[in-house]
Parts: structure tokens; sequence; C-alpha cells
């Protein structure tokens, strides 16, 4: 069986030896998780998506790292994927404050660095890189080194963040911060374009298909206004905060020049200069789903990921 045909099978089936179930967290509320352990474990890798995402969507990246001896965990953040929906509108992707979706993050990632073998590495992606950095900044976590995926360190959005900002925060006050602000299509010319934004890759485009059919409450539509205010106001603080600076753990930032979604050039600026941080830019032509993008563009970036491992599992942490 060729490599394509044993990532096709790994991405539209939980292995055997995976486990999913749930964790509740501090105020009742129940994260859906993942567990898949190797069998000698080399480290433990704790993944975090985007919004909107559900675990499902890395099978493949998490088969990857499982058979080169690492633990991977994974969760849907509260609200996203499997975890129960917090507006009456189960399309709507809500979050009253990303604090809460950090506290989250602080709880899942102790009781899985209690749990699990060591050395211990955060991977986030989109919005999962925003608030693993932000995790990191405040102290809420400790691992011993971090990968940042097309982290969502400034949003791209047409009017500008500033003004939309103020207009998601007004939206807020107004007592819309629960509805969403436009309505998602289902035109064949918007999937077109969505696909365009997220990977150059049909296949694995399907594949986030794939789970949705199988699984309906899984699918998310536009974020509402709190989430838009939370996210713009979170991004904001963040690049301004001079804590960043003090971050010397290894870091792998991993961005597309061309992302349409979040804004490689402000994780550049904010991250790059860091004084342990390894930078891998990809060009014209890849998306914002580094892990889900087409060859050779998807096996470059794994293995830059699987060098970054490496060099974290070594005797002595030699970096």
């Amino acid at each position: 069986m060729s490599g394509a045909q044993i990532g096709a099978l790994l991405r539209r089936r939980v292995h055997d030896d995976a486990s999913v179930g749930w964790h509740e967290t501090d105020d009742a509320y129940p994260l859906r998780t993942f567990r898949w352990e190797a069998d000698a474990p080399r480290g433990s890798i704790l993944f975090l998506g985007g919004r909107g995402d559900f675990f499902e969507k890395y099978l493949e990246a998490f088969g990857h790292w499982r058979a080169r001896g690492w633990n991977v965990d994974a969760f849907d953040w509260r609200g996203h994927g499997g975890s129960p929906r917090l507006t009456a509108d189960p399309l709507i992707g809500h979050s009253g404050s990303f604090a809460r979706l950090v506290a989250d993050l602080a709880e899942i990632a102790t009781a899985w660095r209690d749990r699990t073998a060591g050395p211990h590495v955060v991977m986030g992606h989109s919005m999962g890189g925003h608030l693993l950095l932000r995790a990191l900044v405040e102290r809420r976590i400790v691992p011993n080194a971090a990968v940042l995926l097309s982290p969502m360190i400034r949003i791209r959005t047409p009017l500008g963040v500033r003004l939309s900002e103020v207009i998601a925060s007004w939206q807020v006050r107004r007592g819309n911060g629960a509805r969403g602000p436009w309505k998602e299509s289902a035109s064949a010319a918007n999937q077109v374009d969505s696909m365009s934004m997220m990977t150059g890759d049909l296949e694995r485009y399907l594949d986030e298909q794939f789970w949705l059919d199988e699984n309906p409450a899984f699918r998310l539509g536009p974020p509402s206004w709190s989430w838009l205010a939370e996210a713009f106001s979170s991004s904001r603080k963040l690049r301004a905060n001079p804590e960043v600076r003090g971050l010397h753990l290894p870091l792998l930032l991993m961005v597309a020049d061309r992302d349409r979604l979040t804004h490689s050039g402000a994780a550049r600026r904010l991250i790059g200069q860091l004084p342990n941080v390894t930078v891998r830019r990809f060009g014209k032509g890849v998306a914002h789903e580094l892990l889900r993008e087409r060859e050779p563009v998807r096996s470059v970036a794994m293995a830059a990921i699987d060098d970054f491992l490496a060099a974290i599992a070594a005797p002595g942490g030699q970096f």
C-alpha cells in the first residue's frame, strides 16, 4: 500500500488504538477529547485546532507523529467540533470570553502533562496558535516546546482590524453577542473560495465534508459577534504585550505568506525575533492549513516539524 493510500485511510477513521472521551472542566462543561498513545513514547504532543475545527481533521498528522513514537492528545474547543454548543443556534461559533478558552487549555494541559511522558510539546493551529501563545505568555502552561501553525495573531479583514473591533464590540453592547454577523452560503462559488483559503488539496478538503456527513453536529458556520470582538481584542493585546519577548522555550513558527485568513507578517514580527524560534515560511500557492495542504507542501511542513521534534527529544534536549 502506498503512502498516499495509508494517509487516506488514516484521515477517515479513528484508529482502534486511539480513544475518544470527555474532560469535565471546573465549571462542569464537557470537552470532547482524543488520546492516542505510542508503544514506547519519545514524548507527548498536545494539539490545538482552530476555530470550527474538530480533531478528526488532523488524524493523518496524528498518525504520522504516533508512528514516530509520540503520544498524541487533542480536544475540541468549547463550542466547537463535538463539544457542546454555547448558543441556541448550533451553527454559530460563539465564545463569550477567550480567557475561558485559555482556562480550558490550562486545565487540559495540566492533566496531560501529569499523565504523559516528556518532553511535552504543544502545537496550535490558527485560533489554537493564538490561545497557545497567550497561555504561554500568561504562564498558564509550561511545555518544553511549542509549534505555532498559521497562528491567529492578526485577522485579515477588509475593513481593517480597528474598525472591525469597534463594530463587533458595539454589536456585543447592543445585546447581539451570540448572533452571527452573516449567514453561511452553500453556493458552489463560496465552497470553492472556502477551499482555496484553507488548502490546495481537494481530497483533504473533502475529508472534512466526510466527517461532517458522518457527524452533522460537528458543523459550524460563522463566528458570533462576541467571538469576533474577543478575537480582535485578544489579538491586539497580545501584539502589544511586552511579555511575549520573554518567551525562551524552543518555538517553531510556520506560516504561509499568502494566507488569506491570518496575517503571516504580523506573526513573524511578533514571534520571529524571539531568541529560540525557528521560522518556516511557505510561499505562493500555499493556504492556511499547512498540515492539510497538497503534496509536496504538506510533506515539507511535516518534515520541518519532525526535525524540530527530534531536536527536542534528543538526549539533553539540545536545540
